[in-house]
């Protein structure tokens, strides 16, 4: 058992909250009762990823995603009562890490995603949301591209260039605007969760292989390390459960 408010704290201690400007409140979102015995992780503060942990017997739910974003409606109407209700009822708190996770060095969403594939991150390139890696030998863009599905379960969209694969850049979730610092690092890939129509053009002109690998199945590694960083930690047992999302 943990206490809410020590958990609280050592996790914003922990992810450097204070630091990093986002566009959500990381943290504490929704208050729960004070003492925490089961944390379910997700990646998403989805209804169904509710539901599902309550089935599980959560007393706290902890996400890449969470609520309170700058630009979605202040009421509380529709979709965002009955999510917070259900927390609400049920004395659940709702905890969210969003830039904070990606960006740490040994927990975040983009140094997971290297452990997946094997993957050295550049040292330079440590503390920043893009990281990038030489790999140990060339690959095609064909390789990469089942190498991802396998490894992601869900087969990316690739955008491809003419060159093999030696050096590679990533960043999970919305990331495709990156592209253009891939470019210029000197890489032949960038892989993201997402993709853009510009993204195409930017791709082709640039000469540079793309791969849009799934927004939800880029980041669903942060916050499974976080749960797992958690449980050795702390008296306090923690499940991961996957709400699969395509996107």
């Amino acid at each position: 058992m943990i206490l809410l408010a020590d958990l609280v704290q050592h996790l914003d201690a922990q992810l450097a909250v204070a630091g990093i400007d986002d566009y959500c409140p990381n943290g504490l979102q929704v208050e729960g009762k004070a003492e925490i015995k089961k944390i379910v992780t997700g990646v998403t503060a989805s209804q169904r990823l509710l539901e599902r942990a309550l089935e599980q017997g959560a007393d706290a739910i902890l996400v890449h995603h969470g609520y309170f974003w700058k630009n979605e409606p202040r009421t509380i109407t529709g979709m965002h009562r009955q999510r917070l209700a259900t927390l609400l009822h049920h004395d659940v708190s709702l905890l969210a890490y969003h830039l904070p996770l990606d960006l740490h060095q040994e927990l975040g969403n983009n140094v997971a995603l290297a452990r997946v594939f094997g993957w050295q991150p550049a040292r330079e390139s440590l503390g920043k949301l893009l990281l990038w890696a030489d790999l140990p030998q060339q690959q095609s863009g064909e390789q990469l591209a089942k190498l991802l599905g396998q490894r992601l379960q869900r087969a990316p969209l690739h955008i491809p260039a003419s060159r093999p694969i030696q050096r590679v850049a990533w960043c999970t979730g919305a990331a495709q605007s990156y592209i253009g610092d891939a470019v210029a690092l000197g890489c032949d890939a960038f892989i993201s969760g997402e993709i853009s129509e510009s993204t195409v053009h930017e791709a082709r002109e640039s000469g540079i292989h793309y791969f849009a690998a799934g927004h939800h199945a880029t980041e669903r590694y942060g916050v499974q390390a976080l749960g797992d960083y958690l449980a050795g930690q702390f008296e306090v047992e923690t499940e991961f459960i996957d709400c699969d999302n395509p996107v």
